[in-house]
């Protein structure tokens, strides 16, 4: 049996260590806990959480790319409205060290992906009210009005036949963890 896990950081290793921290610092709104060196490379520790000395981890010392592989799929952080999404919509829009920039409407989830100065892609997202069976990859304009998302995104995933509320979602995983033997906080 697994014991009850909660995610706390993510450990990169980077290029250019003193960019990457004030980008996840100017772009995402991370401070800087400490900094420092341990046995010969620099360490940045970032937070957003007052209770957590850090949630990310930078690490000096990632080499040259051999090609187009990368260790880190991705970064994810939530945020609670589309309004926020559009705000960084338009904090990233004319940055120079970003690129990639794609809204996107998964039908469970409104994102919005980005690179950051050496490639690795984030995803900035909230959920939505409904849970569809994943992948879906929709185009999101966030011009539009919250109403019109809401509605467009629930007219694409209604159809499908693995559409439901996300909390009836919800109850089921809880069910599926607790089968498991994972223990679940109520």
């Amino acid at each position: 049996m697994v014991p009850q896990l909660r995610f706390r950081h993510v450990g990169m290793l980077v290029r250019d260590i003193d960019r990457m921290a004030a980008f996840y610092k100017d772009i995402l709104g991370f401070v800087e806990t400490d900094r420092g060196t341990a046995s010969g490379v620099m360490i940045v520790f970032l937070t957003r959480d007052p209770s957590a000395h850090h949630q990310l981890v930078l690490s000096s010392g990632l080499p040259e790319p051999s090609g187009a592989t990368r260790a880190l799929q991705q970064l994810s952080f939530m945020v609670d409205s589309l309004d926020d999404l559009r705000q960084m919509y338009r904090n990233i829009w004319d940055r120079r060290d970003v690129s990639g920039l794609l809204p996107t409407d998964h039908g469970n989830a409104w994102s919005l992906y980005f690179r950051d100065p050496e490639q690795n892609r984030i995803e900035i997202y909230l959920d939505t009210p409904w849970h569809v069976a994943q992948p879906h990859h929709f185009d999101l304009d966030l011009s539009l009005s919250d109403s019109v998302i809401y509605r467009q995104t629930e007219q694409r995933v209604r159809a499908d036949p693995s559409f439901k509320p996300v909390q009836e979602w919800r109850r089921e995983q809880l069910a599926r963890l607790r089968a498991a033997g994972i223990r679940v906080p109520d």
